[in-house]
């Protein structure tokens, strides 16, 4: 009995040591999108843009990261011609459009919802305004062309910032 009271003990020490050194990281916000399989059109648009090496930088940032799913949303023709070089310009501000300065992470967001009455507005680093809405139980962004993308998972945190994925890509006007 003495061993497996150890053994569990042990067991769940382990554990306990995985989950915090999980949520201390030393990856940067690209690091752990490369780290990520269902990022990889993300990694691939960052590219393309020339925006790795700013989310690589200080920050601290906020991304509001869409998955390969969301990507997969939009026209595979249209997508394929925002990754060509001549439109890098286009797709920077499409990407920098889910980058807002500085660290929000789900609670910092949960509390302006309280103070906005379930609405907030964030700035992105393109300039343009990105709505944070609380609706039906679930958070969701709302862009500038009336569409919704929900926030499906949260405090995705890295050493620069935090990432927070979303189920659509949003767009700027």
């Amino acid at each position: 009995m003495k061993k497996l009271v150890f053994i569990a003990s042990t067991l769940m020490l382990f554990l306990f040591t995985q989950s915090i050194s999980a949520q201390k990281t030393d990856n940067d916000i690209v690091d752990v999108a490369v780290s990520v399989d269902d990022f990889s059109t993300l990694v691939t648009a960052l590219k393309a843009a020339d925006l790795v090496g700013a989310l690589k930088g200080d920050g601290p940032f906020t991304v509001f990261a869409p998955t390969n799913d969301a990507f997969g949303k939009i026209d595979s023709k249209t997508l394929n011609s925002l990754l060509e070089p001549a439109n890098k310009e286009k797709l920077s501000a499409i990407l920098t459009y889910h980058v807002v300065s500085g660290k929000l992470a789900a609670g910092d967001v949960m509390n302006a919802l309280k103070k906005g009455n379930g609405k907030t507005e964030v700035t992105t680093l393109n300039g343009s305004k990105l709505s944070v809405i609380q609706k039906d139980g679930k958070i969701w962004l709302k862009d500038q062309n009336g569409t919704y993308s929900e926030i499906v998972k949260t405090d995705v945190m890295a050493e620069n910032g935090v990432i927070h994925v979303i189920s659509d890509v949003v767009m700027p006007k």
